[in-house]
């Protein structure tokens, strides 16, 4: 494969990040194009420092290179300081979306080229060491089709479908051999239609993979749901790390989606899904909300979190709450924070498009590592 070609698959990959910190971010050089990379290991490059370098107009992409201090008589212009008595949030790791398509596309790809990119991507020892991975539970928008793992009534009708079992599952063992320690955690974007009635008040059958309420009376079916993937991953030797009841679960336009209220989402988790979880045996952590700092500007769903965790019944099967940042301001999650310290944040989802100018790199590159790479974990994300 040509490098322009793995250089467009690189990009169609990162375009589906939901998580993506792998660059310092510089400023412009000469246009110019740079071959990808035939990295070696880390340990070959030289310095106390080793450091990825990407410039806004690529001249510099992923550049991999090393920065020397000079710890005796300190007269190197490079200094950091370490205070080891203070101490913030321990880090689960960095990494991006695993999604149908992305595992499509790579699946597309020479057995020999798919293999050097997911080690550029994942290995700690030659490559970028990615650490944890969101991959949807049934479809994304990000996938082939729209589908759930039960698509036909009846919960005893569950089961895999063939873009897990075709792209998916071996794209992750793929990466479980190059990283055994990788996280994953898993976000389903709608119910099975069958579990959807239109609102809370009528209760009426939703036939729609967009919009609709999960039906109070499928809380138990629906636990059952995410427990019978998570052990169905456990089967294909995929553990799963963590979870989240709802991706964007105060979106209704998403092309599947499912509205979740926090009053919702606490009688869910505090009646079904965490005791069911707990009940098999599992460790899988769940994260509330993963949605936008701004809750989508409806008033009564601000403080989402803090209202779940209120119900310390609900709380206690709640490691934290996930965030996205298509709305509102990072601050929210110090804030959070500072409501709730025993609960973990976890940054969950980012990506590119007409809205933020994403294919403007001069514009991307910048903000992103602001608001994310840095913005995020200096407000108590343990990761992203």
């Amino acid at each position: 494969m040509k490098t322009t070609q793995i250089m467009n698959i690189r990009n169609i990959f990162l375009a589906m990040t939901a998580w993506a910190f792998v660059s310092v971010a510089c400023g412009n050089d000469s246009p110019g194009e740079t071959p990808v990379p035939e990295w070696e290991s880390w340990e070959t490059i030289a310095g106390d420092v080793k450091v990825l370098v990407t410039t806004n107009n690529r001249i510099q992409d992923l550049l991999r290179t090393g920065i020397s201090y000079n710890t005796r008589d300190n007269i190197s212009p490079n200094c950091i300081t370490l205070d080891p008595g203070t101490e913030y949030q321990t880090m689960d790791g960095f990494g991006a979306a695993v999604t149908g398509s992305t595992c499509y596309n790579l699946m597309q790809m020479s057995k020999e080229d798919r293999t050097r990119f997911l080690r550029e991507t994942f290995s700690h020892e030659t490559g970028l060491g990615y650490s944890y991975i969101r991959i949807a539970i049934g479809c994304s928008d990000f996938s082939l089709s729209e589908y759930t793992c039960c698509d036909k009534e009846g919960i005893e009708n569950f089961a895999l479908q063939s873009e897990e079992k075709e792209y998916v599952i071996p794209i992750l063992k793929e990466i479980l051999t190059i990283n055994p320690e990788i996280r994953i955690m898993g976000s389903p974007w709608t119910c099975p239609k069958w579990m959807k009635v239109n609102n809370l008040e009528d209760l009426e059958p939703f036939d729609s993979w967009t919009d609709g309420h999960l039906n109070p009376a499928y809380y138990d079916d629906y636990a059952t749901y995410f427990v019978k993937w998570i052990q169905a991953f456990q089967n294909e030797g995929i553990s799963i790390y963590s979870i989240t009841p709802q991706n964007e679960p105060l979106n209704p336009g998403n092309s599947a989606s499912l509205l979740m209220y926090w009053q919702e989402q606490q009688d869910f988790v505090r009646d079904a899904l965490g005791p069911k979880i707990k009940a098999a045996g599992l460790s899988t952590k769940i994260y509330a909300f993963d949605h936008n700092y701004n809750y989508d500007g409806m008033s009564d769903q601000a403080n989402y979190p803090i209202k779940l965790f209120a119900d310390e019944d609900a709380a206690q099967y709640f490691a934290g709450t996930a965030y996205h940042n298509y709305g509102g301001n990072r601050s929210e999650l110090n804030r959070i924070h500072n409501l709730r310290p025993d609960k973990e944040l976890v940054f969950t989802e980012i990506s590119i498009g007409t809205w933020n100018d994403g294919r403007n790199l001069n514009t991307r590159l910048i903000e992103d590592m602001e608001e994310v790479a840095l913005g995020t974990v200096n407000n108590w994300c343990r990761g992203g």
